[in-house]
């Protein structure tokens, strides 16, 4: 199983950029879509979240500004990124719970860097 995400890039403050995020592979099932972000010197933080019942959980610094949708039949998550602010920058991480046989694991994408500029 492999996630590639992309979208990121250079965005002024206030602007909207979307990434996304693909899995491909054989034999999975996905359990759950998300998205982490990293700063240097900083933990990984929680961005966005969506379950397969479609139910969605967010970080409290991105409510209201950032959503995230799934696709499930191409495996793919999005996310729309808007209001755009400094502290947004960051390197972005998929992320997906994924079940292969009896196992589940969570998979990682190599991430994506989005820059907001002031």
């Amino acid at each position: 199983v492999q996630l590639q995400a992309s979208g990121g890039g250079l965005v002024q403050v206030g602007g909207s950029l979307k990434l996304s995020c693909a899995v491909s592979g054989r034999d999975f099932s996905i359990h759950g879509m998300g998205w982490y972000r990293q700063t240097p010197g900083e933990q990984r933080e929680l961005v966005a979240t969506m379950a397969n019942d479609g139910s969605a959980r967010y970080g409290d610094s991105v409510k209201g500004r950032f959503a995230i949708s799934r696709d499930h039949d191409n495996n793919t998550a999005e996310l729309q990124m808007n209001s755009l602010k400094p502290e947004d920058t960051a390197v972005y991480y998929c992320t997906a719970d994924i079940r292969e046989g009896i196992y589940y694991d969570d998979y990682w994408g190599q991430g994506t860097l989005v820059t907001v500029s002031s």
